[in-house]
């Protein structure tokens, strides 16, 4: 499984890119990295846009430094930053790419482990959720690549795509809160 982390947004209501947003954790760029890789994810590859020099400065840290995709066009919502990730799975001799969110701070690698055991298939779409609440991260088989692709625009990312089609609900709720987080206040 390829873990793909979207960060590409300028975080208007936080005030600042969440790909540069820091706690008394560390930054939630790198944690976000980290928690992918340490869930299963053989490669993860981290969808860039606002500020992307300085998000890329902070991922030189790593022993295992990401792939990194720069959405040209991450103005445009969480649709532009999934498709530029979607696209740069091409070359992938993988079937699955789970996608997450920068702005989950409390995501914890037990999650994305869980997520991962879902049914694999080229057709599984299974996603983490949250006291039956679904949110991320999002497991999809690389026969929804090409749907995906097509339907995410805007910010509903693959709002779109995932609704009215059956999704594997993992219950995610005893280890994370699957909040995002859209301010430091």
């Amino acid at each position: 499984m390829e873990g793909l982390l979207l960060a590409a947004g300028a975080g208007r209501r936080m005030g600042m890119p969440k790909a540069l947003v820091s706690d008394d954790r560390g930054s939630w760029l790198v944690r976000g990295v980290t928690t992918l890789a340490d869930g299963g994810c053989r490669r993860v590859t981290v969808v860039l846009g606002a500020e992307a020099e300085r998000a890329a400065a902070l991922l030189e840290e790593l022993a295992e430094p990401p792939r990194i995709v720069v959405a040209e066009d991450w103005a445009d919502g969480m649709g532009a930053s999934l498709r530029a990730g979607m696209r740069a799975f091409a070359d992938s001799t993988d079937g699955f790419v789970l996608v997450s969110l920068v702005d989950l701070p409390d995501l914890v690698p037990e999650v994305v482990a869980r997520v991962g055991t879902a049914t694999r298939s080229p057709h599984v779409l299974a996603r983490a959720a949250y006291d039956g609440i679904p949110g991320h991260p999002v497991l999809f088989g690389r026969d929804h690549w090409p749907g995906v692709l097509e339907t995410a625009h805007g910010d509903q990312g693959a709002r779109a795509y995932l609704a009215g089609r059956e999704v594997e609900l993992i219950e995610c709720g005893d280890l994370a809160s699957g909040r995002d987080v859209d301010s430091l206040t």
